[in-house]
């Protein structure tokens, strides 16, 4: 049963299975640091399992675009959301066989990279024949999954912290495990054909995907802003705004920041799926990207906690906005048979980003303070907004651009 311009069972089984699915991601971000800490009593492991997660996520993420391309991606995206289940579960089994150690924890995080980025990519790439299938537009999906991710930001730590309170170690894990094999039943419910793979014309080699990347200025200036975007973000979270809140020893504001950042995404994300297809595709990229410029150089005053609230709240509105476009376009403009890699490197990228972010503004906290460190990430996005708002490949949006900027699928073979 096909629902034109509504959410019909496909779309619904889509939207939930990522529900969950980043249900799980949240609660285990939460969760499995405090676990690491109280089986191991050393915060320096603690560290060491997200490290060792990291790496090998962007890695996977990578090489597995490939498989993504290869097979249906329905099937990918049920085997990499099982890999994740398997790689937490295994914990309380192991815990009961032979006891935790680090090296345990560690391996978990190896082994579960391969369902992380893996997984987001092949739900990514679904999403035309979602759209197709369903009947729905792929604004309104898009703008759907936004806002939907931005409700699973708001309840997924408050989830993790009453397991916390409620059960051990065990039982979040189990817990945990449970969201994504659900996820990966709930997966199943999706008709195969949503995931089928076009033809390849040049055969699947990991390299098309990073020379077509190359040849599309807008895909490549598409992922440099979406890598700036997350790079900045990353900072303010995971660096400025911690020293920032215990500088002035008001630290439980920090969760506050990321509820706001929550409730502008869900608005943002809402808006756009309820109003996405009317108006000009222009003037709702310009609205979120000035948005967003408005709201990291307000937060960069640091000046009063309620003023980096509300800031934290314009972010995520814009974000809302023309990141939900920017999905639209992506849908548009990269080719079927080249999704998986392309995606993948994009992913690859946008995860590896925060990285840097936290590397170079620690340096600058370091050296000069954190004031310093928010005027310096501020003035990044402002130098990417500017940037996007004249770059060639972002002044026409429109649906027929998009059949004419498509990346190209025919590759020459190289000897």
């Amino acid at each position: 049963m096909v629902c034109h311009g509504g959410v019909n069972r496909t779309s619904t089984a889509y939207l939930a299975s990522y529900v969950l699915s980043l249900l799980g991601n949240s609660v285990a971000g939460v969760a499995l640091p405090l676990i690491v800490l109280q089986t191991t009593g050393s915060a320096l492991a603690a560290g060491t399992v997200a490290i060792a997660s990291a790496l090998p996520a962007a890695v996977a993420g990578l090489f597995m675009g490939v498989v993504i391309d290869r097979i249906n991606r329905r099937t990918a995206s049920v085997l990499t959301e099982l890999i994740s289940a398997a790689s937490i579960a295994a914990l309380p089994l192991l815990d009961s066989a032979v006891g935790l150690s680090l090296s345990w924890f560690v391996l978990s995080a190896v082994v579960g990279s391969f369902g992380d980025v893996p997984g987001l990519t092949a739900r990514e790439a679904m999403l035309p024949g979602i759209a197709r299938i369903g009947g729905t537009p792929v604004e309104r999906l898009l703008g759907l999954r936004e806002a939907l991710g931005a409700v699973v930001l708001l309840v997924g730590p408050g989830a993790a912290g009453t397991m916390i309170a409620f059960f051990d170690g065990s039982e979040i894990l189990w817990i945990t495990a449970a969201l994504s094999a659900t996820s990966a039943l709930i997966t199943l419910l999706i008709p195969r054909t949503a995931g089928a793979v076009g033809k390849q014309p040049t055969g699947v080699r990991l390299r098309d995907g990073f020379r077509t990347l190359a040849r599309s200025p807008f895909l490549l200036t598409t992922t440099a802003l979406s890598g700036a975007l997350v790079l900045v973000l990353g900072g303010f979270q995971g660096l400025v705004l911690p020293v920032h809140f215990t500088l002035i020893d008001r630290p439980e504001l920090l969760g506050l920041v990321l509820s706001a950042l929550a409730v502008g995404l869900l608005a943002g994300g809402g808006l756009y799926a309820v109003a996405g297809t009317r108006g000009p595709r222009r003037a709702w990229f310009v609205a979120g990207l000035l948005t967003t410029v408005a709201g990291f150089a307000a937060m960069s005053s640091l000046a009063a906690p309620w003023l980096v609230l509300a800031s934290a709240a314009v972010v995520g509105l814009g974000n809302g906005l023309f990141g939900s476009l920017l999905g639209v376009l992506m849908v548009e403009r990269i080719p079927d048979a080249m999704r998986g890699r392309i995606m993948s490197t994009q992913n690859t990228i946008v995860t590896l980003a925060p990285a840097l972010g936290f590397g170079v503004t620690a340096l600058v906290i370091d050296s000069a303070g954190a004031r310093e460190a928010a005027i310096g990430l501020a003035a990044v996005w402002v130098v990417a907004g500017v940037f996007a708002l004249w770059a060639p490949p972002l002044r026409n949006l429109t649906a027929t651009e998009a059949r004419n900027q498509a990346a190209p699928v025919e590759l020459p073979v190289s000897a």
